[in-house]
């Protein structure tokens, strides 16, 4: 691992720890050269699968997109990246706990506004407006008389 600070290419690991829910790996690091002290990151990263979509074309699962889609959503959202990277890799375990070899646009959307339902409603609408399509505003509104039933 390169050192942010000097790009040295010698760091070394002086703790390790799971996060709460034991899917992400932090680790501390310190630079071998310059002394610098930073944290990495690591998580499952999910190769073999393929996304279906509508068109019936498919391409590879890519959780960048899944993360600029749900970013977008929790545009000025009391949020940090580090929480929202979080909520992905929860939305990405349910997708994924059957290890399917494809996966459906729709079951993708399906799963993030599950989630996003009881992760943040303002988001969840925001999300839902696109996914869904809405047209009009009757299609805001019933997606709220929904949300608010349940």
């Amino acid at each position: 691992m390169k050192c942010p600070q000097c790009s040295h290419i010698d760091t070394r690991i002086t703790d390790s720890r799971l996060s709460r829910d034991g899917m992400i790996v932090r680790r501390r690091r310190i630079c071998e050269k310059c002394n610098y002290r930073f944290t990495t990151a690591e998580t499952r990263e999910v190769l073999d699968v393929m996304v279906v979509k509508k068109s019936g074309i498919k391409e590879r699962y890519s959780t960048e997109k899944l993360l600029k889609a749900v970013s977008i959503s929790l545009h000025k959202r009391p949020f940090t990246q580090d929480k929202i990277r979080d909520f992905i890799l929860k939305i990405e375990v349910d997708l994924f706990k059957k290890d399917p070899k494809e996966i459906s646009t729709k079951q993708i959307g399906d799963t993030v506004l599950k989630h996003l339902k009881m992760f943040d409603e303002v988001a969840y609408i925001r999300f839902a407006s696109i996914y869904r399509d809405f047209r009009t505003i009757k299609g805001f509104r019933h997606e709220i008389d929904k949300l608010l039933q349940d």
